[in-house]
């Protein structure tokens, strides 16, 4: 779920892949091939009520459609990687080796998270692929970074403290923004989600909303979802 610092822009791939089939270097474990061909091929049949204005802007409708494009559109291949290891790292993407390929780590494999969780990191790292935005990159959180409880905001997954570590977003429209938009339109819209994954979609969106450290794009993001 988090962009790895090694995503540095030596080398940037100005052309959008076609929509091809995905592919998964060989020591991508079979299980999880399957449990994320699975997930995409959920989230290609969603069906939605409605759609917030960020959501309409970043993704279109809350439909199979829009995300099946959103993603293969972005994505062409998956393997595993450390991603510079430690705090956390859930899964990057790593422009100067291949813009276009996802990069999982163990935390990722070995997690053991709701689908609507997997969707979200997967969708949050496709934004990162796009060059002609400088793959969105992260901001910093601050120091202390604290709820508004007074706690340390920490990773979801790996429970290791955010500040001070870039994996914050300063704008809406970055990986942050974009997947929680995503997920807090399942949670609002999806017509066809159970009951479990609007749950899920509810607690996660509100997590990774925190991520949000500018003050404006926050209060930008709380008044989307009030639609």
């Amino acid at each position: 779920m988090f962009k790895s610092f090694l995503s540095v822009f030596a080398l940037s791939f100005l052309l959008t892949p076609k929509a091809m089939a995905l592919s998964f270097d060989a020591d991508v474990p079979s299980a999880v091939q399957a449990q994320f061909q699975s997930d995409l091929a959920f989230i290609n049949q969603v069906q939605g009520s409605g759609q917030t204005p960020l959501h309409q802007q970043i993704f279109g409708s809350v439909s199979g459609a829009s995300y099946k494009k959103f993603f293969e559109s972005r994505v062409v291949s998956v393997g595993l990687s450390e991603c510079g290891g430690g705090g956390g790292v859930v899964a990057c993407v790593i422009p100067s080796v291949d813009p276009h390929k996802m990069w999982l780590t163990n935390n990722f494999v070995m997690a053991s998270i709701p689908m609507v969780a997997r969707l979200m990191t997967i969708y949050h790292e496709a934004r990162h692929t796009e060059a002609k935005n400088n793959h969105w990159d992260h901001a910093t959180c601050p120091v202390p970074f604290l709820d508004k409880n007074g706690k340390d905001i920490l990773g979801i997954v790996s429970g290791v403290k955010m500040e001070g570590r870039p994996a914050c977003d300063d704008t809406v429209f970055g990986s942050y923004g974009s997947s929680t938009i995503m997920v807090k339109n399942l949670a609002k819209y999806c017509t066809n989600c159970n009951d479990k994954m609007k749950m899920d979609a509810t607690i996660w969106s509100d997590d990774q909303a925190k991520r949000l450290s500018n003050p404006l794009a926050a209060a930008q993001l709380a008044k989307d979802f009030k639609n």
